[in-house]
């Protein structure tokens, strides 16, 4: 389900501090962006932020899963966004620095993206 209207507007108030903060309803969850990359998806009202191998040691350490899944033909998949530590509500700094780890991950994830794309001619 994606984030309730009060849910997405607290975020966007906590993010505020990285940029333009925008949400956009996808696949049945809301996308959180900062300047068009993705660090980050919620579902019920539950952050889940952008991992990749640079910063996912952070997030075992937190203990910040199950990662986001779905169902898919009988199997569970898993996806690289990881939940938010929940003390990082009451830790608005700490909860931009988290935000800041993942924003990184969506611009590494964004340039491997673009290297590994096939070229038009």
């Amino acid at each position: 389900m994606v984030a309730s209207d009060s849910f997405a507007e607290f975020l966007g108030e906590q993010l505020a501090p990285l940029a333009s903060i925008t949400m956009r309803r996808m696949f049945g969850k809301t996308g959180v962006f900062c300047d068009g990359f993705m660090l980050g998806m919620v579902r019920d009202n539950t952050l889940y932020f952008r991992v990749d191998d640079d910063n996912r040691a952070a997030f075992k350490e937190a203990e910040s899963f199950p990662p986001l899944n779905y169902e898919k033909k009988g199997g569970t998949i898993d996806l690289s966004f990881w939940r938010a530590p929940e003390r990082l509500f009451d830790e608005p700094d700490e909860l931009v620095m988290w935000a800041r780890l993942a924003l990184a991950a969506a611009r590494r994830v964004a340039v491997k993206r673009e290297q590994t794309a096939p070229r038009r001619k």
